[in-house]
């Protein structure tokens, strides 16, 4: 069956795809549609609508038009001049939202939980109409600053080993910790799933023992400080995060939230 002549074939990495696009006489302006194309089930989540994996049973099912056709194919692109439809509804790609949350304990990470357990969702329902999610994890009995977003190439860019966001934690232990096994820390620790080594550790000034430490890392590892420290034979008694990507906690009560002001999330952008 012949396509119809609004579908074009482009190859990416030896496959081919379909992606739509209305400039088809001008090459040059052709190449930059093109540069602006994204998946179809990344433009379904950017509205709002669900996952992107869950935008992909939607395409499946045949419940999503691109400019009046229904579109089943997985991989299929659009550009922002393409009319994409859910149902009867059409699509827009929602405002970004950035929001700092400094999380209490008990509270999960997570968008949804199927124990019917507290989750971080709870405490910012009012942020804003957007469907939002958390940039990594903090564990149910750890605190501090956690970052939603409807950004996925942000969260994605916050969450990535290569960019090496940095992450400023205070821990206090059931007891002090000796010299030898702070240097070990700072050499760095073999786990059961690789070697790893923290950016910095430090006693905190002030604190009346050695219990109470800084440590930075950029890790994204789950319960990574937990273990390193069980590992040597230490209970974390408190976990708290106070620093993400070079923000704070200031101003923010436990439990409570805010908006990234623009000079923020513009820094974000840049690290």
């Amino acid at each position: 069956m012949k396509e119809p002549d609004k579908y074009k074939k482009i190859t990416d990495k030896g496959k081919s795809r379909k992606h739509y696009s209305k400039n088809k006489k001008n090459p040059a302006v052709f190449k930059k549609d093109e540069e602006r194309l994204i998946r179809l089930n990344k433009y379904i989540a950017n509205a709002g609508i669900c996952s992107r994996r869950e935008a992909d049973q939607l395409i499946q099912s045949g419940v999503i038009k691109v400019n009046g056709k229904i579109v089943k194919e997985l991989g299929t692109k659009v550009s922002v001049n393409d009319k994409v439809q859910y149902g009867d509804e059409t699509l827009k790609a929602e405002k970004k939202y950035y929001i700092l949350l400094n999380k209490p304990k008990g509270y999960i990470t997570t968008t949804d939980d199927p124990y019917n357990r507290k989750t971080v969702m709870f405490l910012v329902r009012d942020a804003c109409k957007e469907r939002i999610y958390p940039v990594g994890r903090l564990d149910r009995n750890s605190t501090g600053l956690l970052l939603l977003t409807n950004d996925g190439d942000m969260a994605k860019k916050l969450t990535h080993p290569k960019h090496g966001i940095r992450k400023v934690y205070h821990a206090v232990l059931d007891k002090n910790l000796i010299k030898n096994d702070f240097n070990k820390i700072l050499k760095g620790i073999n786990l059961e799933d690789g070697f790893i080594r923290v950016d910095k550790i430090a006693y905190v000034k002030g604190s009346e023992n050695k219990k109470e430490i800084g440590i930075e890392l950029h890790s994204g590892k789950n319960r990574i400080l937990r273990r390193i420290f069980e590992s040597l034979g230490y209970k974390v008694i408190k976990l708290d995060r106070a620093s993400f990507a070079g923000l704070t906690k200031k101003d923010i009560p436990r439990g409570k939230w805010r908006h990234l002001d623009e000079k923020e999330v513009n820094y974000l952008r840049m690290v």
